[in-house]
This record gives structure tokens, sequence and C-alpha cells, in this order.
């Protein structure tokens, strides 16, 4: 019995891990209507885990009792196939969380394995209930029955927040389209992302009318409907068709698997491939748009210490800089057709229901937060709604073009900002991960969490931008409404 209780262990293990770190963090299910049944088969395999955890890990259960404790682990098995359906059918696993499934599914066969025998036998003697202490593991078994049972009300929680499965987010969340006398036929790639999904509804409700690249049609229906023009290919655009802005926001998500050759070729290929075709679409079309504002990343300017940054400021040969190196380039090409550009550099975009907030804010709810390595590195941020407002910026400002930080004037250092978003939040900030334990873990990528660059958004505010959030403070005390509005903080003006 040790055994089975030991390889439950391991399943505890990993599941904690794929639950913060996919569901909660790189995915944030319990916010997208989409995950509502997936939540659903969630929190009742998360109950049940808590009844196994505790009942197994405390006594040993005899005649009807075993044969109740046999088909609580048989119906594991049937949610867990339904799940994986499920995820198939509403989203495209990493590869990372596909490969964790698989490991937790073989985990699991082994238990059953092991432990069905017993409980058959035991199932042959007289009911009863006996103790039994397995020391140590018996209290990692109670802890691990309380953690997944309070996960389970959570996914619950979220469950019923979300609202029936059967309404699509454009109905739940209504979009008002704008009376406009002349609408601007606008492109939009990315436009499920995360920020692509806000500047659609935003430029819906002008009264513009949106055409929506994306390689799943069926999500980006449920998330726009009937309003927008959905097209899987640009090749479908005739060269008569009338387009007078491209937003280009398309791109893989640069946190997630480890940067080897082929995930490196992925993050830039997704990039480049989806900007070149952006532009071979401009050059065949005979209406040629009036700008092309095309995202970029402050990653630009790698590790840039503790020197102000500026838009003329250079690259360096580190990956990322060199990522966003190319992509830029691929899109100074629309120059040469004519075509007025607008590179926004984004630093970490901060918004309700998605993007990189919910990977700092939930370790925080649930006591978790951490601070990377000295947390001196500074940490280029923008409110979402200011990068809307600056996308509009660029699009209406003809005089507006080239590359633009698009970050807020409140530059921060990651010790700050996670201390804000702590006490922002009610919760404390205990935990610190040394830088050396990052770069073992993440090897190149933990320079993303590692170093910062000190970005200034000069040329916005000098053509007259005025941001709505140009303060952290400011931008939590939106996000958060419903907190305890930030109080000065005497170590907080020290490390500024």
């Amino acid at each position: 019995m040790e055994l089975v209780l030991g390889l439950l262990v391991i399943q505890g293990l990993m599941g904690a891990f794929d639950n913060l770190w996919h569901h909660e963090i790189t995915e944030a299910l319990p916010s997208k209507p989409g995950a509502r049944k997936e939540l659903m088969l969630h929190s009742a395999r998360e109950f049940i885990y808590a009844a196994l955890f505790m009942m197994l890990g405390w006594a040993s259960w005899h005649g009807y009792l075993a044969f109740f404790v046999m088909f609580l682990l048989l119906v594991e098995v049937g949610i867990t196939l339904w799940d994986f359906i499920e995820e198939d059918l509403t989203r495209k696993l990493p590869p990372l969380e596909r490969i964790l499934h698989t490991v937790l599914a073989m985990n699991y066969g082994a238990v059953l394995i092991l432990l069905l025998p017993q409980l058959w036998q035991w199932g042959l003697e007289n009911s009863t209930i006996t103790p039994v202490d397995y020391g140590w593991i018996s209290w990692v078994m109670s802890l691990y029955a309380i953690g997944v049972f309070l996960w389970g009300v959570r996914d619950l929680m979220a469950v019923i927040s979300l609202g029936p499965l059967q309404i699509p987010e454009f109905i739940r969340k209504p979009i008002v389209i704008g009376e406009n006398s002349n609408p601007k036929t606008i492109l939009i790639t990315g436009a499920t992302g995360f920020i692509g999904k806000a500047v659609a509804r935003h430029l819906l409700s002008r009264g513009e009318k949106i055409l929506v690249l994306t390689r799943d049609k069926g999500k980006a229906k449920g998330i726009f409907g009937p309003l927008v023009e959905t097209l899987s290919s640009l090749d479908d655009i005739s060269k008569n068709q009338k387009i007078d802005s491209v937003i280009n926001l398309a791109g893989e998500p640069i946190i997630g698997l480890p940067w080897t050759g082929a995930r490196r070729k992925c993050l830039l290929l997704s990039r480049i491939e989806t900007t070149r075709s952006v532009v071979e679409l401009i050059q065949r079309l005979e209406h040629k748009p009036s700008v092309l504002v095309s995202a970029s990343a402050v990653g630009y300017y790698g590790d840039g210490g503790e020197e102000r940054l500026d838009e003329t400021a250079p690259g360096q040969e580190v990956f990322v800089s060199k990522l966003c190196q190319q992509w830029e380039a691929e899109a100074r090409n629309v120059e040469n057709l004519g075509v007025r550009l607008g590179l926004l550099r984004f630093g970490i975009v901060l918004g309700e229901g998605g993007g990189a907030l919910p990977g700092f804010a939930t370790p925080i709810r649930f006591g978790l937060g951490s601070i990377f390595g000295q947390g001196q590195q500074w940490m280029p941020w923008i409110h979402l709604g200011d990068a809307i407002r600056l996308i509009d910026f660029v699009l209406d400002r003809k005089d507006v073009k080239g590359v633009i930080n698009a970050v807020a004037p409140g530059i921060t250092r990651h010790q700050v900002f996670m201390k804000t978003l702590a006490r922002k939040l009610g919760r404390p900030l205990f935990f610190r991960v040394p830088e050396f334990l990052l770069k073992a873990g993440l090897g190149e990528m933990s320079v993303l969490f590692l170093q910062g660059q000190q970005v200034v958004p000069v040329k916005v505010l000098e053509a007259g931008f005025v941001f709505s959030y140009p303060t952290l403070s400011q931008a939590v005390a939106d996000l958060f409404p419903d907190k305890a509005t930030v109080l000065p903080d005497k170590k907080l003006k020290r490390a500024l």
C-alpha cells in the first residue's frame, strides 16, 4: 500500500503543477467562458481526488466500502477521458501540458494496477473501516486532500461566474456597434488573442468594419459572432478589396516551453510568416492601406541595465532582441510600398481576463507570490486601456510613424511591481526565487524574468499622447477596483 500512496504523492505534485502553471497562469481557464465545461470536469475530479487522498491516507476500506472506493477510482478515469476530449475541442494544448497529462495518466494507471486487486480482496471481507497510519505519507495525503478540495471549490465558483455554456462571449459581453457614416475597413491579425480581442471590440464600438485573420474560426465566431468577417488565409482577400488599415498582432507566446532550437524556430516563424504574408497582401492590393500598425516588444533592447532607453536605443545580440529585430525588419518592407508603419514595442500589457496579469496575481492570491532574483530589474508595462488608445493614436495620427515604445511613463522595478500588486490584493509577499534557480530551471528563457529595460515612451509623449494610467498605482486601482486602495508605502518609495 505504501507504493500506491507513493505514486499518489507523485500524482498530487504533478497535478498541482498542472493546475497552477497551465490552468491558472498560462491558460487562465477560470476567466475563459469557453473553458466552462472543462472547469466543471476539473472541479468534479478534484473533489474525487480530495476524497481518495483522505480515505486512502488514513484507513483501509472493507466490504461494500471497498467497492465504493473502486467506483470513485473508475469515475475519475471517465472524467479524465471526457476532459481529454473537451480539451481537444476547445483549446490547443501546449506541448508541455499534453506531455504532463500523458505522464499523469500513466502514473494513475500504475495506481489502478496496484490498488484494484487490493480493493477487490478487501471487498470480499466484512464491511468495516480500519484506521491506519502511514507516517508522513498520511499527513501529506491530508494536505493534498485539503488543497485539492479548495481548488475544486475555486473551479466550481469559476463555473458559476462564467455563466451558462450555451451563451457565446459576444452575447454575454455585448459589443455596441458605434454609428459611423464613413467606416474604415481594418484587418487585424491575432484578433482572438488578449490584446487583439480588446482592440477589435474597441474598433467595432467606433463603427469600423473589421476583418479578422484567425486559425480558429470557431473561436473567433464565439468572441465576435457575426460582427466581424473571419479569414483563415490572407489569400482569401481579393486584390481589389479596400482595406484602410492593418493591425498585426500575431505571434506565439514567448513564455512557455524552453527555448530549444525547435521552439525558437516556432517563435520566429509565428511572427515572421504572418508579417511577411501581411506585407505580400499589401503589395498586391490595388487600394493600399494608409498604415500598418505592427507589434514588437521591449525585448528588442535586450538587457538594458540602468540605461534609460528611448526609441533610438540599439538592439543586442541575444535571442529575444534578434527575434524582435527580424520581426520588425519584415514589417519595414511596407515602407517601400508607400505605407506608413507604426512599430509598437510593447511592455507587459496589464488587463483583465488574460495577458500577463494572471501570471502575477494568481500566485499572489494563493500566498505564493515571489520576487525574481534581486528584484531590481526594470519592468516596462502598460495598461490594456492605454495600449488600445495608443493603437488608435497611431491609426489616426498621420504624423506618427516608426518605432514607438508602448509602455507607461511610470516605469517601475520588479520588486516594487510585485509589492504593489501584493498589497493591492491584501496578500503577503514572502518568497524570492534565486537567480541561479531560475537559470537552472528555465535556461536562457530566465532572461525574461531576471533582465529588464528602463524604457521611456518619448515619441508618443512628444506627439501629445496622454496616458490614462501613467503610474502603477493608478493601473492596479483600475484593474482591482473592489480591493483596498493602495496606501503610501515608504519602503516602496525608497525602492523607486
